[in-house]
């Protein structure tokens, strides 16, 4: 029997996800009646090849097997279980235990040797010459000896393959592997057309070219841009999604497509194809991917509306709908309609959009709104894209219901927005990073975490100031392998919402060039670098499934750790959620989830100002005070000398 598959999604209809190059644990539950012993084995290829690769499962007990499968390449693989009922164990257990009792069952050797010949031609002659002893034994004392010589054999004995014989689980476990990157990222937004160093002036992608070292300093590996398309002049929106806009104004990016072309075109504005080229090359050359925003929608001046106008609804008095999420709408959008009679030319129009871009050297891509496009356009476009490039990610922009973002990451999104800008309390944020990391979606649902995008000024942004900015970059960075900020904004703290209790940006981006100082003496850039620094120098932060909440006697204060079992990278993480006043309390630290000792004396060095101390056992002082530093990346070594009482109580105060 074959049961509890693990990393299986709805039965095998959707694939699990990996990491190309790194293990991924594989277990389920293997047993037989009676007190029959089996072997389990794991077995893996990429899809449509035919060899497989076979490694024995380890039991971890209540015949439970696992094993680690290392997938080689990006793109979809085959896993298997197999199962087989393990008579050369049952025999060396049965006969083991009548030669201590001091009996002796002529049957015993006979039945050994034959079992040992028939594994031996499994193992390549190392088993050979025990059989030849079994088959000359006639009483107890050879047998004993035989068999303590098979303990010396423990593991040539395991890595028998599996027999020819052996069963399959009923289901198989697929899985889709991927680059690191889709895995562990950390992603700048901006808008390239406030890129110009000359006010006033609308930007360019050679503006923007020219803020690339900007980029790389803070430590972030992927820029994503807005729509750099060409803008539709019908019903542009005005500043502040002004319904009429005034003759300088230069509209939504999302308002996708005029005379210049669509969406396979630059905004004339922003440059040419070319100009896009040289950007890519130059933020490759930088360690930066560039990601392009993937928003299928329309202008009234968009080309397809001319050319294919039943890609569009149409009203009863036969014009073109716009969209509208009721109240509001949005004259300068038109949607498609994905019940159109020509649904293959749709869909395939937009798979050539995207695969125009990967082909231009992107392999990542922000889609906008997929929860209000058909899953089967998903399932099918994405798999479509990989068959050329197994390597492009994308990422989901469905800030919707849980169940709908859950089916579009099953569908191959690679990584999923998440509902961060409105978990505050410490309550919610623990409840909420439980269930991203360990809860069923972790097999397939990557979180991407924003403390802020151009749609959303989240209250805990609007009142706190730097404190607040600090305070959610480091929950978000550090609590999440991939994570981003929408910049210079987030960096250059601008925190006026439009109205009061709106999420909206006062002069939002997303309707004007609004041209920011990143040199500004206020900007947080130095604790934004701080943090992507931490984040590429500990392994224990780039990745999701060994994040730890310890428990913390003050509600204002926040803690979690995360440890890479592999390197023993530990990382622990404090943060004040109070923007306004000094918080402290007591630590008590799950050691254990932090590979320490329960008496262990252990330094910890803050990334944030380089501040060391010492801490010893599972108690330990905080206070954070946010006119100083309201949040600690604490990064975990063994101590080198005895804990000094002074380092856990400091004169000064200072934060622990």
């Amino acid at each position: 029997m074959i049961e509890a598959l693990e990393p299986l999604v709805d039965g095998g209809r959707f694939a699990a996800k990996a990491v190309a190059g790194e293990p991924l644990s594989v277990r389920a539950d293997v047993f037989a009646h009676g007190d029959d012993l089996v072997r389990a084995f794991v077995r893996h290829r990429r899809a449509g090849t035919r060899r497989w690769t076979v490694a024995p499962m380890a039991p971890i007990g209540n015949d439970r097997f696992e094993a680690a499968v290392v997938l080689p390449e990006p793109g979809h693989h085959q896993i298997e279980v197999l199962g087989e009922v393990d008579a050369l164990a049952m025999w060396r257990r049965d006969a083991t235990r009548r030669a201590a009792a001091g009996g002796f069952d002529p049957n015993d050797p006979v039945i050994g040797s034959r079992l040992l010949a028939e594994a031996d031609e499994l193992v390549d002659g190392r088993l050979g010459t025990l059989a030849d002893e079994l088959g000359r034994v006639d009483g107890t004392g050879p047998l004993a000896a035989v068999l303590a010589a098979l303990d010396e054999l423990d593991e040539v004995i395991a890595s028998r393959p599996p027999a020819t014989t052996a069963t399959p689980a009923s289901s198989e476990l697929p899985v889709l592997a991927e680059r690191p990157l889709a895995a562990f990222s950390s992603w700048y937004e901006c808008f390239p057309r406030s890129a110009s160093s000359v006010a006033g002036q609308h930007g360019t992608l050679a503006d923007l070219a020219n803020r690339l070292d900007y980029v790389a300093e803070l430590g972030f590996d992927v820029l994503y841009l807005p729509p750099i398309h060409p803008i539709g002049t019908t019903a542009r929106k005005g500043r502040g999604n002004s319904p009429v806009a005034g003759p300088d104004d230069v509209g939504s990016p999302w308002a996708i497509g005029s005379r210049a072309g669509g969406h396979t075109a630059v905004a004339p504005e922003l440059g040419t194809l070319a100009d896009f080229d040289e950007l890519v090359d130059e933020a490759a050359s930088c360690g930066i991917e560039i990601a392009l925003d993937i928003a299928f929608q329309c202008s009234p001046d968009h080309p397809w509306v001319r050319k294919h106008p039943e890609w569009f609804a149409h009203r009863p008095d036969g014009t073109i709908a716009c969209a509208e999420n009721p109240p509001k709408r949005y004259e300068d959008i038109y949607p498609l309609d994905f019940t159109t009679s020509d649904r293959e030319g749709l869909y395939a129009a937009l798979l050539d959009v995207v695969l125009f871009w990967v082909r231009r050297g992107v392999r990542v891509f922000r889609v906008d709104n997929p929860h209000t496009k058909p899953f089967d356009l998903w399932e099918w476009l994405i798999a479509s894209v990989r068959k050329v490039d197994p390597g492009v990610v994308f990422l989901s922009e469905a800030f919707t219901r849980p169940k709908v973002m859950h089916r579009l990451a099953k569908l191959g999104f690679d990584q999923s927005y998440t509902y961060f800008a409105w978990r505050d309390h410490k309550d919610e944020i623990v409840a909420y990073f439980e269930e991203l990391a360990h809860g069923p979606g972790r097999t397939y649902f990557r979180p991407n975490v924003w403390p802020n995008t151009p749609d959303i000024l989240a209250k805990s942004l609007q009142h706190g100031g730097r404190a607040s900015f600090v305070a959610r970059l480091v929950l978000a960075a550090c609590l999440s392998a991939n994570y981003g900020i929408y910049g210079p904004v987030f960096e250059l703290l601008v925190d006026e919402p439009a109205a009061p209790g709106s999420e909206e940006y006062a002069d939002s981006e997303k309707y004007e060039i609004r041209q920011l100082d990143v040199g500004d003496p206020r900007s947080i850039r130095d604790v934004v670098r701080r943090v992507n620094a931490a984040r590429r120098a500990h392994p224990a932060l780039q990745r999701d499934g060994s994040l730890r909440f310890h428990r913390v006697d003050n509600d204002r204060l926040v803690c979690w750790s995360k440890r890479d079992e592999r390197t023993g990278d530990a990382v622990l993480c404090v943060v004040n959620l109070d923007p306004e006043w000094p918080q402290s309390g007591f630590v008590e630290l799950d050691l254990g989830a932090l590979g320490l000792d329960w008496d262990a004396a252990y330094e910890v060095r803050d990334e944030l100002d380089d501040a060391a101390y010492t801490w010893t056992g599972p108690r330990n002082f905080v206070l954070l005070d946010p006119a100083r530093s309201n949040a600690h990346v604490l990064a975990l070594a063994p101590a080198a000398r005895s804990p000094e009482p002074s380092a856990t109580f400091p004169p000064s105060g200072r934060g622990r």
